[in-house]
């Protein structure tokens, strides 16, 4: 008996241990999920503003830039897996990683070649494991992602996106994400990139009277100025937007492990009182025993 209610000790001060990390990761993911929220939603009345003045260049120039040709000369296309860079967040990197591999499937299907392209070390640590070949991981910066890496995500795939076929280049972007809803909720998404289609634009464009510009030096060159500027933009939002999302799920994660420990505790702190209690009435019955064995 002795020894059970010591075991018990032990996992009751084990189990306290990982209570305090769980509450420590959940006041983490609590503090920085406001600011992180902000940063993702504060993008859309720039992302507004940027595609209306596209969908306005758009109705004066010709809209036959690479960027929104589709490209026939080669089958390879870019799948982007956003993940974390850290676990204790739940289900959010495994539902990404689920939705990206039955993407991939489903452009094999179709005949294309998928090139993979990584963020957050949770997905390259999965593709490396099952030997899946990923030109290239971006890790380190995962719940918060800075506007020089969105910079450079963006150049490589435009680059790759603009290069010849004989050259690694790709005729599509596909990008699988999580989509930050509420603390409660986060979609996975998956949305094509490239080739990019202008009638992305607000509604209220398309409806309104375009009015009169002049554009220096043409309205083509304007709008071949402006795609990149959108490219980049958008996978600066869809960043911030995994970001914002990762530290949601962290802090719904840990919140409900810090529960489920605190559940184990008085788990064991019940088991251990039986046990001691079950020691004492051991001796008591030992002592009694005793007593009338002398006393006979």
């Amino acid at each position: 008996m002795a020894g059970t209610q010591r075991i018990y000790k032990q996992k009751i001060k084990a189990t306290a241990t990982l209570e305090k990390v769980f509450r420590a990761m959940e006041l983490i993911a609590a503090s920085r999920i406001g600011k992180a929220r902000d940063r993702a939603l504060g993008l859309d009345p720039y992302t507004r503003a940027l595609t209306k003045s596209i969908a306005t260049v758009a109705a004066h120039a010709h809209a036959d830039h690479p960027l929104v040709s589709q490209r026939t000369d080669t089958n390879r296309v870019m799948v982007f897996v956003v993940t974390s860079d850290r676990g204790m967040a739940g289900a959010y990197s495994s539902s990404v990683l689920r939705e990206a591999d039955n993407l991939m499937a489903e452009l094999r299907a179709e005949g294309k070649e998928p090139v993979l392209f990584v963020s957050g070390r949770r997905g390259e640590s999965y593709y490396r494991f099952r030997d899946v070949p990923v030109v290239r991981a971006w890790t380190g910066e995962s719940d918060k992602p800075s506007d020089e890496l969105s910079a450079e995500i963006a150049q490589t795939f435009l680059d790759l996106f603009l290069a010849p076929a004989d050259e690694g280049g790709v005729s599509e972007l596909h990008l699988v994400s999580t989509q930050f809803v509420s603390m409660v909720s986060q979609v996975v998404q998956i949305r094509r990139m490239l080739p990019l289609e202008v009638v992305d634009a607000d509604d209220d464009v398309a409806d309104e009277s375009v009015p009169l510009y002049e554009f220096e030096p043409s309205a083509q060159e304007v709008f071949d100025g402006l795609l990149p500027m959108y490219v980049t933009q958008r996978i600066h939002s869809v960043m911030l937007m995994s970001a914002a999302a990762e530290l949601a799920a962290r802090q719904q994660a840990m919140h409900s492990a810090t529960d489920n420990a605190k559940e184990l505790i008085e788990k064991y702190t019940r088991l251990a009182n039986n046990a001691r209690q079950a020691e004492i009435t051991t001796e008591i019955t030992e002592i009694i025993s005793g007593a009338d064995a002398l006393g006979k």
